[in-house]
């Protein structure tokens, strides 16, 4: 038997374990994730943070469910560049300048939540910072002026989606409104941001936007709320102090996580039911089986302890919620 305690870390394992915590928080700081490291110095990196890179993913992702759902994508090589400038416009632009604009409103309650935040910690100014959001924004406008020109619209609607999820974003973040300051408001806002407006502009840059879709999302989007109330669970110790009614400070700890989960699960499964109602069986099964690993995976972290495995759930079941997505996108270009 040996003397030495199990549990112990050699010397030689301890400088290595160090070193791959740092890298993991490094990562996590240029992603813009929660447990970031801080005391980064590049500016470049610095205002990469500031735009959250792992944020632009459900974006650029409703672009595709978009130009899934128009029925009219034809795999070439225009309409991939196409396509990739929407999603330019939708992730790193636009959801740059979203999430920008949300650190420079948000500078106060960072300063306890997550005070390694660029802002508050003082690594850049806010001159700086304000700079950024007016040219991600005017590049973002920009580009849907670009793909306005060459879809060959009458009606600018790129142009016009772009202005109107600016104002969205501002008025989610930005005092009067601050529609964050409301649990139910602002986490639909951000929900609507995540799915319905990146699938409109897909939908139309490849297709007509019509009232069916417009619907359609909005109701998908009422799932977007529940994932984005999980974002909740980081601040609630912040949002609490600064008086932000975030549906864990209003509900609670259990009953928010439980409000989150069925909004989630319902929401899908009722555009799964829609899909059958217009003969699209076999894609409605798919989705309705997408929703059993979301399920399993929040009785096994969410609801169990959601501060401390918000991140973890989101890893497990995001994947099979915004696969369902294009399940259903793929049903509606199938429809049509």
């Amino acid at each position: 038997m040996s003397d030495s305690p199990p549990s112990q870390i050699s010397p030689e394992a301890a400088p290595e374990s160090a070193a791959t915590e740092n890298r993991s928080a490094k990562t996590r700081q240029l992603l813009g994730m929660k447990g970031a490291a801080s005391g980064e110095t590049s500016i470049w990196k610095i205002r990469l943070q500031l735009m959250k890179p792992i944020t632009w993913i459900p974006l650029i992702w409703g672009v595709v469910c978009g130009a899934a759902s128009s029925g009219n994508y034809v795999w070439n090589l225009e309409n991939f560049l196409i396509a990739a400038a929407c999603m330019l416009m939708s992730g790193p632009l636009l959801t740059g300048y979203t999430q920008t604009l949300n650190d420079f409103y948000d500078r106060d309650i960072d300063a306890i939540n997550e005070p390694y935040r660029p802002i508050p910690s003082g690594i850049i100014s806010i001159p700086q910072v304000v700079t950024q959001i007016l040219v991600l924004l005017a590049a973002g406008i920009g580009v849907a002026y670009a793909l306005d020109l060459w879809a060959g619209h009458e009606f600018p609607i790129m142009t016009v989606l772009t202005l109107g999820g600016a104002f969205l974003a501002y008025i989610y973040s930005a005092p009067p409104l601050k529609l964050k300051q409301n649990g139910w408001l602002g986490n639909y806002a951000l929900g609507a941001s995540y799915i319905a407006l990146p699938w409109w502009a897909g939908q139309a840059l490849f297709g007509t936007l019509d009232p069916t879709i417009m619907i359609l999302t909005l109701f998908y989007s009422l799932a977007g709320l529940g994932i984005a109330i999980v974002n909740d669970f980081k601040s609630v110790e912040g949002d609490r102090q600064l008086g932000l009614k975030s549906l864990p400070v209003m509900f609670g700890i259990s009953t928010a996580a439980w409000i989150c989960v069925l909004m989630i699960d319902i929401f899908q499964a009722g555009i799964a039911g829609y899909l059958i109602s217009i003969h699209q069986n076999l894609y409605a099964v798919i989705l309705l089986l997408l929703i059993i690993p979301q399920i399993t995976f929040q009785d096994m972290y969410f609801l169990r302890n959601p501060l401390e495995n918000d991140v973890k759930y989101q890893a497990s079941a995001q994947p099979f919620l915004v696969l369902g997505m294009l399940v259903a996108a793929l049903a509606l270009g199938h429809a049509s």
